[in-house]
């Protein structure tokens, strides 16, 4: 399952671990998240390893989403997931 992850512009330290197989980073604070597991397991994965109170949104996706102007790469990424 794809996730979109909204992190209120955090970032994650390099190489946390969590309920997932990949993150991708979109721009700061903004994440793809590959992972097998729940909606909710995804959110508590990522709540745990922000700062407390830190502001969090993450949606499941059922198509790859229409952006411009994220991380070079990201759009090929994603469609890889849905292939």
């Amino acid at each position: 399952m794809l996730y979109l992850a909204d992190l209120d512009g955090h970032a994650l330290p390099t190489g946390t671990a969590g309920p997932w197989r990949e993150l991708r980073e979109l721009r700061p604070g903004l994440l793809f998240v590959d992972s097998e597991q729940s909606r909710s397991t995804v959110y508590h994965g990522l709540k745990d390893a922000l700062p407390p109170g830190t502001p969090l949104l993450v949606a499941e996706l059922h198509e790859v989403p229409k952006f411009k102007g994220m991380a070079p790469g990201a759009l090929a990424w994603a469609r890889r997931r849905f292939a």
